[in-house]
């Protein structure tokens, strides 16, 4: 048995995970990183690269579809779902080699060892049966899980798949059930739908991804529901396995239905792989859904134990840009103890969703508006010029300001564009530019984003009132 001592010990060799090592490594500490395998981060692997490859090959036989409105006659494409799949996996394959090569150089400096790790006590880890770990401090960057709802849970798991299963079929499926109307859900149903996959989605409490203004998830709803199946509120009934496939009686808006798909796709949430580090041995109280019941969003670190956490583990942002920040913020936080750790500034949130109409959130966005404390303005994708002319005239944009100083605190968008307006957006929100500052930026005509210029006149207007 090989013990090895070292400042701050890492568990998870994800982007929070390498970034946590990075930052102890920069502060003087002597930094340890353990990972049970495959190596290669949800984003490279399993998450952002392979699901934008699908999205594009989808949005290559759309865009044949939707020639037609532009006067351009084709036939429809014919879809050869082997030819995507290899596409998908060997460009996945080469994002995730770069991220295996910043490990083995991690391996070859022993910064790096493969296996699986629990406490065994406060300050010692276990891995596997080769190595025992001790630690100063902890930074836990375990990652996320996805989270299957208790109905479907006895399903086979041939039938069954996940963003961590659906990039490794040889071939698209025939129908797929989506559970789940939240970003992942929607991203890989309209992907898979515009591969000619016959997808139905189904989700809970009215989501649209991750919109919360009412007027913009509507917007949004009304132009996916204009292209597939989508139900927002379903009550899932009897389920079985028939031989199509799964057998799934639901009820939607008061009606019952059925239906038949060849296999289900998981989109319903994460959970974080926590459990099986028993870390109650360092002080830490798990709550029922598997989160530290004391955690400090600032410094990352859970209670006054040794212990910290970073990237999609943490619940606070899943996005890689916020799991580099995090694994900055543990790191250099863990590096530091016995003594004290510090809080650190976020960037403004930003999130986006690649569908079509995109969707994006910036700042708070509609969390916390109220006619009292914010003005709002919006512009309507159908009537901006620029989004008639590319024929995706659908969707909605608002944007909010606080009347008491005229900044911009954050907006919700659905339509044409959103990945590259809400960028301009999140900027003006962290220089806490006002209404009018951004105003007097240059709009060129015609473009989209004179559509965020109608919606910001709006809002001055309504800050006039």
């Amino acid at each position: 048995m090989e013990t090895r001592t070292v400042d701050v010990a890492v568990i998870g060799a994800g982007t929070a995970g390498l970034g946590a090592q990075r930052a102890a490594s920069k502060a003087g500490a002597r930094a340890l990183v353990i990972d049970r395998g495959p190596l290669g981060t949800t984003c490279a692997r399993v998450g952002c690269m392979p699901s934008k490859l699908l999205i594009a090959a989808s949005e290559a036989a759309h865009a044949v579809h939707a020639a037609g409105g532009f006067g351009i006659r084709t036939r429809a494409p014919e879809i050869d779902g082997p030819a995507v799949m290899r596409r998908v996996q060997t460009e996945r394959d080469r994002f995730v080699s770069f991220v295996l090569e910043d490990c083995r150089v991690l391996a070859e400096q022993g910064a790096l060892i493969v296996g699986a790790a629990r406490l065994v006590a406060a300050d010692t880890l276990q891995v596997d049966e080769h190595t025992q770990v001790k630690f100063r401090g902890l930074v836990v960057a375990t990652g996320t899980a996805p989270n299957v709802p208790r109905v479907f849970a006895g399903l086979p798991a041939a039938l069954m798949l996940s963003n961590e299963t659906l990039f490794e079929l040889k071939d698209l499926p025939a129908s797929v059930l989506v559970v789940g109307a939240g970003p992942l859900g929607l991203e890989l149903g309209q992907a898979l739908h515009r591969l000619g996959v016959r997808v139905t989605i189904v989700g809970t409490r009215g989501a649209v991804g991750p919109l919360r203004d009412p007027k913009v998830k509507a917007a949004a709803r009304a132009a996916f529901v204009g292209e597939l199946e989508l139900h927002t509120d379903y009550v899932a009934g009897e389920i079985t396995v028939g031989g199509d496939g799964v057998v799934m009686h639901y009820t939607c808006d008061g009606e019952q239905r059925s239906g038949t798909w060849a296999r289900v796709l998981i989109a319903a949430g994460r959970r974080p792989l926590l459990g099986a580090l028993e870390l109650e041995r360092a002080g830490v109280v798990l709550d029922d859904k598997g989160r530290p019941e004391q955690f400090d969003a600032g410094t990352l670190r859970v209670g006054q134990s040794n212990v910290f956490l970073a990237g999609d583990v943490s619940g606070l942002r899943p996005l890689l840009h916020e799991a580099s920040d995090e694994g900055y913020i543990a790191g250099d936080n863990a590096a530091r103890l016995p003594g004290g750790v510090t809080p650190r500034p976020r960037r403004t949130r930003l999130g986006v969703v690649f569908t079509d109409p995109g969707m994006a959130v910036v700042g708070d966005g509609f969390e916390g508006v109220t006619p009292e404390t914010h003005a709002i303005g919006e512009v309507d994708w159908g009537r901006q010029g620029r989004a008639r002319v590319l024929r995706k005239n659908y969707g909605l944009t608002r944007i909010y300001a606080t009347r008491e100083d005229r900044k911009l605190s954050g907006a919700e968008l659905a339509g044409p564009g959103a990945e590259h307006l809400a960028h301009l957006l999140a900027w003006s929100v962290q220089q806490g530019l006002t209404v009018d500052e951004v105003l007097k930026m240059p709009f060129y005509h015609p473009v989209l984003e004179e559509g965020l210029r109608t919606a910001l006149q709006a809002v001055k207007a309504d800050l006039g009132k």
